[in-house]
């Protein structure tokens, strides 16, 4: 199992779009290719910043191509878009458990 952090800047100002976005379509296609979302963060610095982590079933990146060919996808990103773009930057981090315990005092190395 495979975890990923992702943050998102937000084109300034768009952070409510964006997150329309996440609700309305982006939930139910990231779990039809595998990916399962564990957790949303806002920034407490920055508010166009939205970052959170999600589980992947399977190969990563095939989840992520299988997820960028879905045309439910596409037609929903085009249609968030027609204002102007609400993603500014993403940035992603590929992440593997330790054997540190973890918050719930549970080791969680593989």
């Amino acid at each position: 199992m495979t975890y990923e952090l992702r943050t998102y800047t937000a084109t300034h100002g768009k952070r409510d779009a964006l997150l329309a976005r996440f609700r309305d379509y982006t939930l139910d296609r990231f779990a039809a290719h595998g990916m399962e979302t564990i957790d949303f963060w806002a920034s407490a610095d920055n508010k166009d910043v939205l970052i959170y982590v999600l589980r992947h079933t399977g190969n990563p990146k095939k989840n992520w191509a299988d997820f960028q060919a879905d045309p439910v996808w596409i037609e929903a990103k085009a249609a968030s878009v027609v204002d102007g773009e609400i993603v500014a930057k993403i940035e992603s981090v590929f992440l593997k458990p330790t054997d540190l315990p973890t918050v719930h005092g549970s080791s969680s190395a593989s």
